[in-house]
């Protein structure tokens, strides 16, 4: 196992993966992650369509277990753990996914206070306290991910589907938030380079691997060519057909 290394300001990281691998049927779409994600920062997640990112992110937030390597969080390894267990650990997230995952049948304050209905025994005033207004559904689910405190946010393309004002508007939210409440965030985006602006790291994904990993100004340096070659938009030797048409992703 690699050195586990502290971030700049002393940190462990909040996630150590190790030589994580998933194949689904002859397709091996994770071919042994490595990464230290650290505590306290937004770490933001891209590559081509297809390598890996929506995977790599639900086997971090528990929705699916790897055919070997670790995840180790709070100096647990979480793919060895039970089902007891894991729900221990995942009162540590908050997670958004793309669409939101919003019921339709709630009023937007029902959707975010739904986790402490559900999961504690606060009262309906203490609720209300809690619950963060806001029209948009983005807003109201990044608002229900959070209403628990958690020490991890999870966030998979949050802007989809969002006009490019909406989308710098919602990364500034997810940067105000993560630096308020001192949160671990973890995010996968394909609002590149727009993204950089609200990230701290950012770690470059290629056929299942982190082929690049580092603070926005060491990444944006590299001279990787599979990097340059995200960048500027190209084609690459990644599979490019999306992952739903490999697997169905839970939790959407």
């Amino acid at each position: 196992m690699n050195e586990v290394r502290q971030n700049g300001n002393g940190a462990q990281p909040a996630i150590v993966v190790r030589d994580l691998k998933r194949r689904f049927g002859q397709q091996q779409v994770l071919n042994g992650v490595n990464i230290d994600l650290p505590t306290g920062e937004i770490t933001t997640i891209v590559g081509p369509s297809g390598c890996g990112k929506t995977v790599f992110l639900k086997h971090l937030n528990l929705l699916l277990r790897p055919d070997s390597g670790s995840i180790v969080i709070d100096g647990a390894d979480v793919t060895k753990l039970g089902t007891r267990g894991l729900d221990g650990v995942r009162e540590k997230f908050g997670m958004l996914f793309q669409a939101g995952a919003l019921f339709d049948s709630m009023s937007v304050f029902d959707n975010v206070a739904f986790p402490l209905v559900e999961k504690t025994a606060l009262s309906r005033s203490e609720i209300r306290d809690r619950v963060l207004s806001g029209g948009m559904q983005k807003r109201a689910a990044l608002a229900r991910a959070l209403v628990r405190r958690p020490k991890i946010l999870m966030l998979d393309e949050p802007t989809t589907g969002l006009d490019p004002t909406r989308t710098h508007s919602i990364h500034a939210l997810v940067r105000e938030t993560q630096s308020k409440f001192d949160l671990t965030a973890i995010m996968v985006s394909h609002d590149v380079p727009q993204v950089f602006e609200f990230s701290d790291r950012v770690a470059y994904m290629h056929l299942g691997k982190i082929e690049l990993f580092g603070t926005v100004k060491e990444v944006m340096a590299s001279d990787n060519p599979n990097f340059r070659q995200f960048l500027a938009g190209r084609s690459t030797d990644e599979e490019e057909r999306p992952l739903s048409q490999v697997i169905a992703t839970p939790g959407r």
